[in-house]
């Protein structure tokens, strides 16, 4: 990652200032502070001489005097005094602003006795850079030699002077430790004036940086600048649970958050009674099991035979009630009053006109049985040229002639043009002079019978009849001779004329 202000590295790739995510928070350094005042129409007439200025990326800051020579603003990357030589850093903060930052840290200007001497040229930051370059290795060799030597410490940063005459080496250590023989092989391995500082393990953090558990930067790395104890009551009174690992941060500490909603809660819980955990009730002894602050709810169980029962939730003036009766030895029907309301059946009846809309009711239309004893004669397919109507006419009039009877015996069933129902399939008559080889082949000569069937089938006999009065179109079907009776003139084509 790089911002503008990192210098290029290979083939024109950011290098980056290493700064592990505080680019995010405006600019290269970790802790920045934002001058409000500066881009405001209100001209400065009494600028203060005091500027605070930052080094190594923001991880340490201190307060400096501004002459009017040096002619240095915020942002300028300027010299200052130091005990040995110089150093080069970034003015943070200047003006009124200095002011209330001296007054919040408590620093009094009468000892603030170094000063900015100039702002920095290419050739002050080149040798920074050289600087900034041996930290890194510098402190892979001090870890060695603190192993080497068995000191219980961890040497966790190290800092160079921008003109490489001092070193200032920060460690941390749970107790006191001897470093005077660290310091000379210190000095004979580096050459230059060795610092050792002790920090703690919030400091240490704050110096490398990362990300938190919330997923954001730290804290400590970023904003925050003083550190206040915390303890495991802070996790109680919020009512989480005490889980070492889940409330540790980087530094392996309880995390600072924990003391940021500490106030809020604490002004909640006042409105909770004391000495709650155990309410007296006819239906038995109820117990604390946890509390909701917010809603001002708290959950009791029963307890029987050392098994806890089902929770009850109680608001915090019921509890405060029940507890003013067990101060007078009194007992409680439950932990909750019943409330019996009466509940009266009101019967009303409402009207549904316009409101329910039915659809009307359709009808199934009943399908009529064919009448057995009607359209009863013989099937004469070769009528399909004639037209129905005469065919049901011929049909009624068939029906209520005297020989109906004779016609049902003889099996002659005039249909018309309708087909029966159901369908069946009917035996064809025994012809009698049919010859009983050949079934295909019917008689050359007529039927005798003349109340047979009038359908013939399509293969008949190949000689023709005499009667005059044939069909006209016999090549394609025979014709036969007319029936005596009446009822056999439905099935024909032509019927007779009578004299």
């Amino acid at each position: 990652m790089g911002c503008t202000s990192c210098s290029s590295g290979k083939d024109g790739v950011p290098g980056g200032c290493q700064s592990k995510g505080s680019c995010l928070t405006g600019g290269c350094n970790k802790r920045n502070s934002f001058d409000w005042l500066a881009k405001m129409d209100i001209p400065d007439y009494d600028n203060y001489e005091y500027v605070e200025v930052s080094f190594h990326q923001g991880s340490r800051m201190s307060f400096y005097k501004n002459p009017k020579s040096a002619r240095a603003i915020t942002g300028d990357i300027v010299l200052v005094e130091s005990d040995v030589g110089y150093d080069i850093g970034s003015i943070a903060l200047s003006g009124e602003l200095v002011r209330l930052q001296m007054k919040k840290k408590k620093v009094n200007d009468s000892n603030v006795l170094k000063s900015v001497i100039r702002v920095a040229n290419d050739r002050d930051l080149e040798k920074m850079t050289e600087a900034r370059a041996m930290e890194k290795r510098s402190m892979i060799q001090a870890r060695k030699i603190a192993k080497d030597l068995a000191l219980d410490m961890k040497i966790g940063d190290v800092e160079f002077q921008a003109d490489k005459r001092k070193a200032t080496f920060y460690y941390t250590a749970e107790g006191r430790v001897d470093f005077r023989e660290l310091i000379r092989h210190f000095a004979k391995e580096f050459k230059v004036k060795i610092e050792m500082r002790q920090i703690g393990a919030r400091q240490e953090s704050a110096r490398i940086g990362g990300i938190g558990s919330c997923g954001r930067e730290l804290c400590c790395s970023t904003w925050l600048t003083d550190f206040k104890t915390v303890s495991t009551t802070a996790a109680r009174y919020q009512n989480l649970a005490i889980n070492q690992a889940k409330l540790s941060g980087q530094c392996g500490r309880l995390k600072c958050c924990l003391n940021y909603e500490l106030d809020t809660y604490m002004e909640a819980l006042e409105a909770f009674p004391d000495k709650a955990d155990v309410l007296e009730t006819e239906a038995g002894r109820a117990r604390l099991v946890k509390t909701d602050i917010f809603k001002g709810i708290m959950f009791y169980a029963y307890i029987t035979e050392g098994v806890r029962g089902q929770f009850h939730q109680v608001k915090v003036d019921r509890v405060k009630e029940i507890l003013a009766l067990n101060k007078e030895k009194k007992k409680p029907a439950e932990l909750n009053e019943r409330v019996y309301e009466s509940l009266e059946k009101v019967i009303d009846y409402e009207s549904v006109n316009d409101v329910i809309e039915l659809p009307m009711e359709k009808r199934k239309k009943k399908k009529r049985r064919p009448n057995k004893n009607k359209n009863k004669g013989p099937r004469n397919k070769t009528n399909t040229g004639k037209p129905a109507g005469k065919s049901n006419n011929t049909n009624k009039e068939n029906s209520n002639s005297p020989n109906q009877s004779k016609d049902k015996a003889s099996g002659n069933q005039n249909l018309g043009n309708k087909k029966p129902y159901p369908k069946k399939k009917k035996k064809k008559p025994f012809n009698k002079n049919r010859n009983t080889g050949s079934d295909n082949k019917p008689e050359k000569k007529g039927p005798d019978n003349k109340q047979e069937k009038s359908a013939w089938d399509k293969k008949t006999a190949k000689k023709g009849p005499e009667n005059k009065q044939e069909k006209s179109g016999w090549d394609k079907k025979p014709a036969k001779k007319a029936p005596d009776n009446k009822q056999g003139k439905s099935g024909w084509d032509k019927p007779e004329k009578k004299d």
